[in-house]
């Protein structure tokens, strides 16, 4: 999408650098042997890493089966279960995990046995501190490679890079600056506004601001799954949670993990997962799908939607306590109509995209279709305005992009234009005067037929006087409409 000169990063205000690995989660590191635990504890460390422990096999599987490591330091022969069941819970928990095993001299084989079935590599006692850390660095950037391909897979694509955010229209300037202030922050952000309006694409600008920003960005459409699986995708499910769950799923939240998730379209989340929600927000834990402990996570959560909140609210379809709790920074992105000069400064962005994209580099719009573009209402905002640009590009004759090119529907009166009651929203406006002529007057005769038989409870004799016309036309109208029932 298109970077506004409106919303830059600051060089003053550029979120600190961190040392990558305090933001890592902890690996695991499982030895029975109290001292050579503490030794490898310190080392790892001094390297940087958070170290949890367990002393043998049994609280090794529980501990990959409750929370998120980085990878896995086993040594091989253990009380409780083996350094070899260790590995394989480990993969069941985390099919991308690295398990790195501390073998004894002689156990070189069972070693490589181990790498057969999914081990990343060994290292032989006494421990090399030197070797040791190398193979652990390379592990952890592996992993790191992994989790980054599967959020590359399911949410980015080569489009998205730094948001770019089109505006010179005052209340753009207002609205980014807004998100300016509150990117630096961790609370919990509501986009409000309408469809097309582009409220992702300020989320992705609030996470690139943040000090979040080196970390996941992850978006999840709440009204695009179907309900009996929002909790699974959100949350992920433990194996043999349900019919068909082979092996643990991690969900959108914890891929989020230290960074930020965007839940779009919060008001259409069902409510039995609007609890679950409130919970990561006041606890910062949540259960997966099938699981009986609590996972912590650390993520910033930011939410959109075009519905009335409050209304929802009121109407019980929405929990209140998880609404003050979303809406703690409420910041509204305003419709294109009432950006005066940014329809014709994205019409311009947009046009210079498809020039190089569709290889047309003269392409133009003339001053009609500017002036049409204009006065146009943009009920889809943004989104419209760019699939208009985009359908005229391909479909204009020569490079001059005319009215007839934009193929934009015919204008209709505002609302404050229509008597109260007189048309319905969904009145056609399409066709010549005649043809429209002909459906107001329909729809204006359907209007005050009803309203005379309502008036006269149903008497049609009494509703011909009111209307003023025969008891005979009343008659021919009332089938001509089709409203004998």
């Amino acid at each position: 999408m298109p970077l506004s000169t409106h919303l830059r990063v600051d060089a003053r205000a550029t979120p600190p650098v961190h040392d990558r690995t305090s933001r890592m989660e902890p690996l695991l590191l499982v030895e029975d042997k109290t001292e050579l635990r503490a030794m490898l504890r310190k080392a790892l460390e001094r390297a940087g890493y958070e170290v949890d422990e367990a002393a043998d096999g049994t609280a090794a599987v529980s501990k990959v089966r409750a929370r998120r490591y980085l990878l896995v330091l086993t040594d091989l022969k253990l009380p409780g279960c083996s350094g070899l069941e260790v590995l394989r819970e480990s993969k069941l928990a985390d099919p991308s995990i690295a398990v790195i095993l501390i073998t004894a001299f002689g156990s070189v084989e069972e070693a490589v046995t181990a790498m057969k079935e999914g081990a990343f590599d060994f290292v032989q006692k006494p421990v090399d501190l030197d070797h040791l850390n190398l193979l652990v660095a390379r592990a952890a950037r592996e992993q790191e490679l992994l989790r980054e391909n599967l959020l590359l897979r399911e949410e980015y694509t080569a489009r998205y890079g730094f948001p770019r955010i089109v505006g010179e229209d005052p209340t753009m300037q207002a609205t980014t600056q807004q998100v300016q202030r509150v990117a630096g922050t961790d609370s919990t952000v509501l986009l409000l506004g309408e469809s097309g309006t582009g409220k992702e694409l300020f989320a992705r600008a609030t996470h690139h601001l943040s000090r979040r920003h080196d970390q996941p960005f992850v978006a999840l459409n709440c009204a695009a799954i179907p309900e009996g699986l929002v909790e699974n995708e959100l949350f992920g499910h433990e194996r043999g949670a349900y019919t068909g769950a082979g092996a643990r799923k991690i969900g959108k939240m914890e891929l989020a993990h230290r960074g930020t998730i965007f839940l779009d379209e919060i008001g259409e989340l069902p409510l039995a997962i609007q609890s679950k929600l409130l919970r990561v927000l006041e606890e910062r834990r949540f259960d997966r799908v099938g699981g009986t402990q609590a996972i912590d996570v650390d993520v910033r959560i930011v939410t959109a939607t075009n519905k009335d909140l409050r209304a929802a609210v009121a109407a019980k379809t929405f929990r209140e306590d998880l609404y003050f709790r979303i809406a703690a920074v409420p910041i509204t992105i305003p419709p294109l109509r009432d950006r005066g000069d940014d329809v014709q400064l994205l019409a311009d962005t947009f046009l210079e995209r498809f020039r190089r994209e569709f290889r047309k580099p003269g392409l133009t719009l003339t001053p009609k279709a500017r002036a049409a573009l204009r006065s146009y209402t943009w009920p889809g905002n943004v989104r419209e305005l760019q699939n208009t640009i985009e359908r005229a590009a391909i479909l204009c004759d020569g490079d001059a992009i005319d009215t007839q090119a934009l193929q934009l529907p015919a204008p209709r009166p505002s609302d404050g234009q229509i008597p109260d009651g007189m048309l319905a929203e969904a009145f056609e406006w399409e066709g010549t005067m005649q043809e429209v002529t002909l459906r107001a007057i329909e729809h204006i005769e359907r209007f005050k037929i009803e309203a005379a038989l309502r008036a006269s409870k149903w008497n049609k004799t009494r509703a011909a006087e009111l209307l003023g016309v025969s008891y005979k036309t009343l008659l021919n109208k009332i089938r001509g409409l089709g409203l004998e029932e």
